[in-house]
């Protein structure tokens, strides 16, 4: 039997047809209804149809051209059958009325004996009903399969931007097709993996498709295939390169396999490529240049023309939730930002973003601190007010938040004269770095106990203590105004 060159349209189950009671049609012979589909409709009173059946049609026909002689004693209806199955025919459907009262039994036992589906239409049904009947279910079908792959890639879009992006993108994938989404690495091993887990045969077969998508590595090998499929056990499994050329791979088992699952798995798979490929904001042998000669001791100033234009901001970003961010997520922030120049330090991602990049609008599942813009030799500094805004931003709990910069009384004092204030005034507790740091954030917070044992990750005991200490240490009265202020501005200055 040849394939059927099925339209892109989903097909119909035949059991949707006869379930219409507007048709009344029945199923006469042939195997099970749930078991066939239809994709789309043919009439033709031809005694040979064969030539014009292309795969999986519900072929209508009144019988026009049965001849009066065919009957059970006769090969014709069981010739007429066989090359409608020949053809690929999905279901044949008789037209009662207006040449013939009643099926022909031989009709009938041909159909059984060939495994034809085969309906009556009673003499109230037309064909272009039936035909009508099928298209519409084929748009429903249609729409329903746009709005559920629509709602995947939102969803999927939505799963890359949490930061734990690559399992959160397997997971959403494993549950809208079923089944189970792996990350395979260039050594293909498996990264990360979410879903219902296949048994033994069926994970190595998926391994196995993965390697015939991966990039060859000697010069003059075949292109690898972006996209692999094959079946086993009931399964359906299915291998997508992921882009760059880096190596890995997606692979997909699920129990069904549909148009919309190849466009979803796709999808997927884009995303994907993004979240595991080497983000650019400039050469990489740019930035490695950089890098080395930062390392050599030359100032950030003069290599910053390798790493794009300034000014500069220090983005800190912190996860909701609990646990560090692994070196995908932070990459994944970074591709969000519209910068490579990322470091994953411990609990904190910190990136580097030209001015111009700085975010204006939170992302989602990320609490972020931005400095102000700087030029490169105030790097450091940027990085500390980031660092501040952010421990602010967890403290009461917004979801952004940039340091201000503004003209203050503070700047009619000379920078030298007020470092040394600073110093001298702030001598008992800057030997000690958690109650310097402490009293700045308690003192940013305007006093609150639960927002700075937040800001610090302490319990606001152990706040409590440490200002208590700072009050002894430095003999001051800080439930003062006039203390508190003098105090803050000289933390600015150390």
């Amino acid at each position: 039997m040849p394939d059927p060159a099925v339209p892109p349209t989903p097909p119909v189950p035949l059991t949707a047809l006869l379930a219409r009671e507007d048709l009344g049609l029945r199923q006469l012979a042939g195997p099970p209804a749930e078991d066939v589909v239809v994709h789309w409709v043919h009439t033709s009173e031809m005694a040979d149809p064969y030539p014009y059946l292309l795969g999986g049609e519900l072929l209508l026909s009144a019988g026009v051209h049965i001849p009066e002689e065919a009957g059970p004693g006769t090969s014709y209806f069981d010739d007429y059958v066989s090359r409608i199955v020949a053809a690929g025919g999905a279901a044949l459907g008789f037209g009662v009325a207006p040449v013939h009262d009643t099926v022909p039994e031989a009709l009938v036992a041909a159909c059984a004996s060939h495994g034809l589906p085969l309906l009556e239409v009673p003499p109230r049904t037309t064909f272009s009903g039936v035909a009508r009947a099928v298209w519409q279910l084929m748009a429903r079908a249609r729409l329903a399969e746009l709005r559920r792959v629509t709602e995947a890639q939102q969803s999927l879009a939505t799963a890359a931007s949490r930061p734990d992006p690559v399992p959160s993108v397997l997971r959403q994938l494993a549950q809208r097709l079923g089944g189970w989404a792996v990350l395979y690495g260039p050594e293909g091993t498996e990264i990360a993996g979410a879903g219902r887990e296949p048994g033994d045969e069926a994970r190595a077969a998926l391994t196995r498709l993965a390697q015939v998508v991966r990039p060859a590595d000697g010069p003059g090998e075949r292109p690898a295939p972006s996209s692999a499929t094959d079946s086993l056990g009931g399964l359906h499994l299915a291998a997508y390169s992921l882009g760059a050329g880096h190596g890995f791979v997606l692979g997909v088992a699920a129990p069904q396999r549909t148009a919309g699952d190849h466009t979803i798995a796709s999808v997927a798979a884009v995303l994907l490529s993004l979240l595991t490929g080497e983000q650019q904001s400039g050469t990489g042998a740019a930035r490695s240049s950089a890098l080395v000669r930062m390392l050599l001791g030359v100032p950030p100033e003069e290599v910053a023309a390798l790493l794009g234009d300034g000014p500069w901001v220090v983005v800190r970003a912190r996860p909701d939730g609990d646990g560090a961010p692994d070196p995908v997520a932070a990459s994944a922030l970074g591709a969000a930002l519209g910068s490579a120049l990322v470091d994953p330090a411990g609990e904190v991602v910190r990136v580097l973003v030209p001015a111009d990049r700085a975010p204006d609008d939170p992302l989602p599942g990320w609490t972020l601190g931005i400095s102000s813009a700087v030029e490169p030799e105030d790097w450091p500094a940027a990085d500390t007010q980031a660092a501040r805004a952010l421990a602010r931003a967890r403290a009461t709990r917004a979801p952004l938040l940039r340091h201000g910069a503004r003209p203050a009384f503070a700047d009619l004092v000379p920078p030298g004269e007020a470092a040394a204030h600073a110093r001298a005034l702030l001598a008992p507790v800057t030997a000690h770095p958690a109650l310097t740091e402490t009293l700045r954030t308690w003192l940013s917070l305007h006093g609150s106990w639960d927002r700075t044992a937040v800001a610090l990750s302490v319990h606001r005991n152990t706040v409590r203590q440490r200002i208590a200490r700072c009050a002894a240490l430095l003999a001051a009265d800080l439930d003062d105004p006039d203390v508190r202020m003098e105090l803050w501005f000289a933390l600015r200055h150390i």
